[in-house]
């Protein structure tokens, strides 16, 4: 993803500045969501894999990229307190 568009991007929810979600998030995500853990923000489940995520400042949310174009939706966000083993940093 393009570092300048990365700098300009927040959340639509919180405002809070977004960064690329790190290997080992991903990771912990990708598991949550293989095993049928993971749901939206709208209560749909998040079925697909993600192969490129940005996760908010405190890592409560994590909106997918589809295709290296953000999916900024609040009702398509990801609470990685649904994830057991998400890293805190």
């Amino acid at each position: 993803m393009d570092r300048k568009l990365l700098d300009l991007l927040c959340s639509p929810d919180t405002r809070q500045p977004l960064a690329l979600l790190e290997s080992r998030g991903l990771d912990a995500l990708n598991r949550a969501i293989a095993a049928g853990q993971v749901r939206r923000a709208d209560g749909s489940p998040q079925a697909v894999p993600l192969r490129e995520a940005l996760v908010t400042r405190d890592r409560k949310q994590v909106y997918r990229v589809d295709d290296g174009i953000p999916v900024l939706l609040v009702e398509e966000a990801l609470a990685t307190a649904q994830v057991a083993d998400f890293p805190s940093a």
